[in-house]
């Protein structure tokens, strides 16, 4: 009994994904649903804004999943489609922001920020040793009075 529950646990958990999608919004030809499905991937829920609408059950994400479908039957290549829902809603729609513009700034910043953390924490560790004073370089004065020190 805890088999079959484990297992029918499993499959929901693989199947919920897809319940999103209603089944009068897939289209007939398979090809074309399969590009849907692949664009429906790279588009950001307005509302959810964690899911892509392919997996969101809001409203928004239904009407743009209809939209996104409507325009590859009317023949418009994946990069058109893309193009069209965001002069609808903006780049905030694309889970992955086209690299130009203002958003070249945030591709760059991470791996400008790594590298200025790395240049600065190697500066600081080669400051450090240069620093570190050693025992070799007490003076015979300072090495006496360590002596007595030690004694006491």
């Amino acid at each position: 009994m805890k088999r079959l529950f484990v297992i029918l646990a499993l499959l929901m958990a693989l199947l919920s994904p897809a319940l999103a999608v209603q089944p009068d919004e897939v289209l007939d030809d398979p090809m074309l649903e399969a590009r849907a499905r692949e664009i429906s991937q790279k588009l950001r829920c307005p509302i959810c804004q964690g899911e892509n609408i392919d997996e969101s059950n809001a409203a928004i994400s239904r009407d743009l999943r209809l939209y996104v479908r409507e325009r590859l039957v009317a023949g418009d290549s994946d990069d058109e489609v893309l193009d069209a829902v965001v002069d609808r809603f903006g780049e905030f729609v694309l889970f992955e922001p086209r690299v130009r513009g203002g958003n070249l700034i945030l591709w760059l910043a991470g791996p400008v920020m790594a590298l200025a953390g790395l240049l600065i924490a190697w500066g600081f560790m080669r400051g450090r040793s240069r620093a570190a004073p050693s025992a070799a370089e007490l003076s015979e004065a300072e090495k006496s009075r360590l002596d007595e020190i030690m004694r006491e």
